[in-house]
Protein backbone atom coordinates (compact mmCIF):
# COMPACT_ATOMS: atom_id res chain seq x y z
CA UNK A 1 0.00 0.00 0.00
CA UNK A 2 1.69 3.73 -1.44
CA UNK A 3 1.41 6.48 1.24
CA UNK A 4 0.19 9.78 -0.60
CA UNK A 5 0.60 13.47 1.26
CA UNK A 6 1.39 16.72 1.07
CA UNK A 7 3.77 19.45 2.01
CA UNK A 8 4.19 23.00 0.82
CA UNK A 9 7.64 23.25 -1.18
CA UNK A 10 9.77 26.13 -0.94
CA UNK A 11 10.43 27.22 -4.88
CA UNK A 12 8.90 25.41 -7.92
CA UNK A 13 11.46 26.07 -10.82
CA UNK A 14 14.70 24.27 -10.02
CA UNK A 15 17.98 25.10 -12.42
CA UNK A 16 19.20 22.73 -13.70
CA UNK A 17 22.48 21.62 -15.64
CA UNK A 18 25.10 18.71 -15.92
CA UNK A 19 23.34 15.73 -18.13
CA UNK A 20 19.94 18.60 -18.66
CA UNK A 21 22.45 21.88 -19.18
CA UNK A 22 20.10 22.58 -22.25
CA UNK A 23 17.22 23.40 -20.22
CA UNK A 24 16.67 26.12 -17.86
CA UNK A 25 15.20 24.76 -15.19
CA UNK A 26 13.39 21.26 -14.14
CA UNK A 27 10.32 21.54 -12.52
CA UNK A 28 8.98 18.36 -9.93
CA UNK A 29 5.30 18.87 -9.10
CA UNK A 30 5.82 15.40 -6.62
CA UNK A 31 8.34 14.04 -4.83
CA UNK A 32 8.75 10.29 -4.66
CA UNK A 33 7.21 7.95 -8.00
CA UNK A 34 4.38 5.07 -7.09
CA UNK A 35 5.82 3.19 -10.76
CA UNK A 36 7.77 0.15 -10.63
CA UNK A 37 6.98 -2.48 -8.20
CA UNK A 38 7.90 -1.87 -4.24
CA UNK A 39 11.44 -0.23 -3.96
CA UNK A 40 10.37 1.70 -7.34
CA UNK A 41 12.01 0.60 -10.66
CA UNK A 42 15.43 -1.00 -10.13
CA UNK A 43 17.26 1.15 -12.30
CA UNK A 44 16.10 4.24 -11.27
CA UNK A 45 19.35 6.57 -10.00
CA UNK A 46 16.76 8.96 -7.87
CA UNK A 47 16.46 5.75 -5.47
CA UNK A 48 20.18 6.83 -4.56
CA UNK A 49 19.46 10.35 -3.70
CA UNK A 50 18.61 11.99 -0.43
CA UNK A 51 15.54 12.54 -1.73
CA UNK A 52 14.54 9.32 -1.74
CA UNK A 53 14.83 9.72 2.21
CA UNK A 54 12.19 12.66 1.98
CA UNK A 55 9.39 10.44 4.07
CA UNK A 56 9.99 6.88 5.53
CA UNK A 57 9.72 3.51 3.79
CA UNK A 58 11.40 2.08 0.32
CA UNK A 59 10.96 4.65 -2.60
CA UNK A 60 8.45 3.72 -4.76
CA UNK A 61 5.92 2.75 -1.50
CA UNK A 62 5.51 7.38 -1.14
CA UNK A 63 4.74 10.29 -3.06
CA UNK A 64 4.14 13.59 -1.57
CA UNK A 65 2.43 16.18 -3.53
CA UNK A 66 3.52 19.55 -3.24
CA UNK A 67 0.41 21.70 -2.05
CA UNK A 68 1.69 25.41 -2.89
CA UNK A 69 3.34 24.18 -6.31
CA UNK A 70 0.58 26.20 -8.51
CA UNK A 71 1.60 29.74 -6.52
CA UNK A 72 4.96 29.20 -6.29
CA UNK A 73 5.03 28.85 -10.16
CA UNK A 74 2.25 31.69 -10.94
CA UNK A 75 4.92 33.89 -9.41
CA UNK A 76 8.40 32.38 -10.75
CA UNK A 77 7.07 32.80 -14.33
CA UNK A 78 5.69 36.22 -14.35
CA UNK A 79 8.95 36.96 -12.72
CA UNK A 80 10.64 35.58 -15.52
CA UNK A 81 8.24 37.24 -17.81
CA UNK A 82 9.16 40.31 -16.70
CA UNK A 83 12.98 40.22 -16.50
CA UNK A 84 12.58 39.28 -20.63
CA UNK A 85 14.07 35.90 -19.59
CA UNK A 86 10.51 33.71 -20.13
CA UNK A 87 11.14 33.11 -23.74
CA UNK A 88 14.46 31.63 -23.68
CA UNK A 89 13.56 29.13 -21.28
CA UNK A 90 13.56 25.75 -21.45
CA UNK A 91 11.81 23.44 -18.58
CA UNK A 92 11.97 19.75 -18.15
CA UNK A 93 9.21 18.35 -16.01
CA UNK A 94 10.02 15.65 -14.44
CA UNK A 95 13.40 15.06 -13.51
CA UNK A 96 13.16 13.44 -10.39
CA UNK A 97 9.44 12.01 -10.39
CA UNK A 98 6.41 11.34 -13.37
CA UNK A 99 4.57 14.17 -13.34
CA UNK A 100 1.41 11.48 -14.21
CA UNK A 101 1.52 10.04 -10.42
CA UNK A 102 -1.93 8.65 -9.43
CA UNK A 103 -2.12 11.49 -6.86
CA UNK A 104 -2.44 14.14 -10.01
CA UNK A 105 -6.09 12.85 -10.62
CA UNK A 106 -7.09 14.22 -8.03
CA UNK A 107 -4.55 17.15 -7.09
CA UNK A 108 -3.78 17.83 -10.63
CA UNK A 109 -1.03 20.11 -10.21
CA UNK A 110 0.89 18.84 -13.91
CA UNK A 111 -2.50 20.01 -15.53
CA UNK A 112 -2.78 23.06 -13.22
CA UNK A 113 1.28 23.95 -14.45
CA UNK A 114 0.53 23.47 -18.19
CA UNK A 115 -2.57 25.70 -17.79
CA UNK A 116 0.52 28.27 -16.30
CA UNK A 117 2.40 27.63 -19.27
CA UNK A 118 -0.01 28.69 -21.37
CA UNK A 119 -0.54 31.43 -19.93
CA UNK A 120 3.15 32.72 -19.87
CA UNK A 121 4.60 29.70 -22.36
CA UNK A 122 8.47 29.22 -21.73
CA UNK A 123 10.64 28.72 -24.87
CA UNK A 124 9.92 25.04 -24.25
CA UNK A 125 8.75 22.30 -22.18
CA UNK A 126 9.50 18.72 -22.15
CA UNK A 127 7.06 16.80 -20.65
CA UNK A 128 8.76 13.45 -19.33
CA UNK A 129 6.41 10.42 -18.97
CA UNK A 130 5.23 6.66 -18.47
CA UNK A 131 1.75 7.29 -18.17
CA UNK A 132 -1.04 7.29 -21.04
CA UNK A 133 -2.90 9.81 -18.62
CA UNK A 134 -0.91 12.61 -20.25
CA UNK A 135 -3.96 11.75 -23.01
CA UNK A 136 -5.96 13.95 -20.25
CA UNK A 137 -4.36 17.41 -20.69
CA UNK A 138 -4.10 16.64 -25.18
CA UNK A 139 -6.56 19.82 -25.29
CA UNK A 140 -3.29 22.19 -22.98
CA UNK A 141 -0.57 20.29 -25.18
CA UNK A 142 -2.45 21.76 -28.14
CA UNK A 143 -2.69 25.28 -27.13
CA UNK A 144 1.22 25.14 -25.95
CA UNK A 145 1.46 24.09 -29.44
CA UNK A 146 5.62 24.64 -30.50
CA UNK A 147 6.38 25.25 -26.89
CA UNK A 148 5.94 21.66 -25.82
CA UNK A 149 7.19 18.59 -26.53
CA UNK A 150 5.34 15.01 -25.16
CA UNK A 151 8.12 12.56 -24.12
CA UNK A 152 7.01 9.24 -23.72
CA UNK A 153 9.18 6.71 -22.12
CA UNK A 154 9.45 2.79 -23.81
CA UNK A 155 11.57 1.29 -22.91
CA UNK A 156 11.15 -2.18 -25.31
CA UNK A 157 9.35 -3.92 -27.37
CA UNK A 158 8.70 -6.42 -25.37
CA UNK A 159 5.95 -7.28 -22.67
CA UNK A 160 7.91 -9.78 -20.67
CA UNK A 161 10.84 -7.89 -20.11
CA UNK A 162 8.39 -4.87 -18.75
CA UNK A 163 7.04 -7.15 -16.55
CA UNK A 164 10.47 -8.72 -15.29
CA UNK A 165 11.76 -4.96 -14.76
CA UNK A 166 9.04 -2.74 -14.32
CA UNK A 167 5.66 -4.69 -13.83
CA UNK A 168 3.94 -1.65 -12.12
CA UNK A 169 4.23 0.55 -15.25
CA UNK A 170 1.38 1.10 -18.20
CA UNK A 171 2.01 -1.73 -20.60
CA UNK A 172 4.20 -0.60 -23.80
CA UNK A 173 1.29 -0.92 -26.23
CA UNK A 174 -1.02 1.38 -24.04
CA UNK A 175 1.90 4.08 -24.03
CA UNK A 176 2.24 3.75 -27.94
CA UNK A 177 -1.28 4.00 -28.13
CA UNK A 178 -1.22 7.24 -26.37
CA UNK A 179 1.96 8.69 -28.33
CA UNK A 180 -0.05 7.72 -31.41
CA UNK A 181 -2.87 9.87 -30.18
CA UNK A 182 -1.36 12.82 -29.28
CA UNK A 183 1.62 12.77 -32.43
CA UNK A 184 -2.34 12.33 -34.56
CA UNK A 185 -3.55 15.65 -33.07
CA UNK A 186 -0.67 17.28 -33.89
CA UNK A 187 1.21 17.34 -30.51
CA UNK A 188 5.05 16.99 -31.01
CA UNK A 189 5.48 13.31 -29.70
CA UNK A 190 9.38 12.08 -28.45
CA UNK A 191 9.61 8.05 -27.47
CA UNK A 192 12.09 8.31 -24.83
CA UNK A 193 13.90 4.26 -25.07
CA UNK A 194 15.42 5.27 -21.53
CA UNK A 195 17.15 3.23 -20.51
CA UNK A 196 17.03 1.10 -23.46
CA UNK A 197 15.95 -2.82 -21.92
CA UNK A 198 16.39 -6.03 -24.24
CA UNK A 199 14.96 -5.53 -27.79
CA UNK A 200 13.51 -6.71 -31.06
CA UNK A 201 15.10 -3.61 -32.66
CA UNK A 202 13.99 -4.21 -36.03
CA UNK A 203 10.46 -4.03 -33.99
CA UNK A 204 10.97 -1.36 -31.46
CA UNK A 205 11.98 0.81 -34.73
CA UNK A 206 8.40 -0.66 -36.63
CA UNK A 207 6.63 1.20 -34.10
CA UNK A 208 8.17 4.06 -32.95
CA UNK A 209 8.20 4.84 -36.86
CA UNK A 210 4.25 5.79 -36.40
CA UNK A 211 4.35 6.68 -33.03
CA UNK A 212 6.95 9.72 -32.81
CA UNK A 213 8.16 12.54 -34.18
CA UNK A 214 11.66 11.86 -32.73
CA UNK A 215 13.14 8.93 -30.81
CA UNK A 216 15.93 9.46 -27.73
CA UNK A 217 17.68 6.31 -27.30
CA UNK A 218 19.75 6.12 -23.62
CA UNK A 219 21.55 3.48 -21.54
CA UNK A 220 22.52 3.05 -18.48
CA UNK A 221 25.95 3.79 -19.20
CA UNK A 222 25.35 6.93 -21.09
CA UNK A 223 22.60 8.41 -19.53
CA UNK A 224 23.48 7.62 -15.22
CA UNK A 225 25.86 10.86 -15.43
CA UNK A 226 28.12 8.44 -14.12
CA UNK A 227 29.34 6.51 -17.12
CA UNK A 228 27.12 2.90 -15.65
CA UNK A 229 29.00 3.14 -11.78
CA UNK A 230 25.24 4.95 -10.98
CA UNK A 231 23.65 1.57 -12.62
CA UNK A 232 26.00 -1.14 -11.09
CA UNK A 233 25.90 0.00 -7.39
CA UNK A 234 22.10 -0.46 -7.91
CA UNK A 235 22.73 -3.62 -8.82
CA UNK A 236 21.53 -3.55 -12.46
CA UNK A 237 24.51 -5.89 -13.67
CA UNK A 238 23.34 -8.56 -11.21
CA UNK A 239 19.73 -8.67 -12.10
CA UNK A 240 20.12 -8.51 -15.62
CA UNK A 241 22.47 -11.54 -15.25
CA UNK A 242 19.85 -13.20 -13.17
CA UNK A 243 17.44 -12.69 -15.69
CA UNK A 244 19.05 -13.95 -18.66
CA UNK A 245 19.72 -10.20 -20.23
CA UNK A 246 23.07 -9.95 -19.46
CA UNK A 247 24.45 -9.03 -23.34
CA UNK A 248 22.07 -6.15 -22.86
CA UNK A 249 23.78 -4.68 -19.91
CA UNK A 250 26.93 -3.22 -21.50
CA UNK A 251 28.45 -0.53 -23.48
CA UNK A 252 27.45 -0.32 -27.42
CA UNK A 253 24.36 -2.64 -26.85
CA UNK A 254 22.61 -0.03 -28.10
CA UNK A 255 24.46 0.08 -31.51
CA UNK A 256 22.00 -2.39 -33.43
CA UNK A 257 18.95 -0.46 -32.00
CA UNK A 258 19.85 3.12 -33.41
CA UNK A 259 20.83 1.80 -36.94
CA UNK A 260 17.49 0.25 -36.89
CA UNK A 261 15.68 3.12 -36.12
CA UNK A 262 17.78 5.55 -38.06
CA UNK A 263 17.11 3.22 -41.17
CA UNK A 264 13.79 3.50 -40.73
CA UNK A 265 13.08 6.95 -39.51
CA UNK A 266 16.26 8.78 -40.44
CA UNK A 267 19.25 9.76 -39.08
CA UNK A 268 17.34 13.37 -38.08
CA UNK A 269 14.72 11.62 -35.89
CA UNK A 270 17.05 9.43 -33.90
CA UNK A 271 19.19 11.02 -31.31
CA UNK A 272 21.03 9.92 -28.35
CA UNK A 273 21.35 10.11 -24.56
CA UNK A 274 22.34 13.80 -23.31
CA UNK A 275 22.82 15.15 -27.27
CA UNK A 276 19.06 14.13 -27.63
CA UNK A 277 17.14 15.22 -24.40
CA UNK A 278 18.91 18.64 -24.59
CA UNK A 279 17.33 19.00 -28.44
CA UNK A 280 14.72 21.23 -27.35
Amino acid sequence: MRNYSVMPATRALTPTGGFLGGFSYSLNPYVGCAFGDRGGCPFCYVRALPVARARPGPWGSWVVAKSNLLELLARELRGLEQSGKLERTAVFMSSATDPYQGMEQRMRLTRGALELFVRHPPRRVLLQTRSPMIERDLDLLLRLGPHVIASITVETDDEQVRRALTPSSPSIARRLAAACRLRAAGVFVQLAVSPMMPNDPERLAELAEGAADRVVVDTYFDGDGARGRRSRALGMAELYARLGYERWFRPGAESELMAAMRARLGAERVLFSREGFNAV
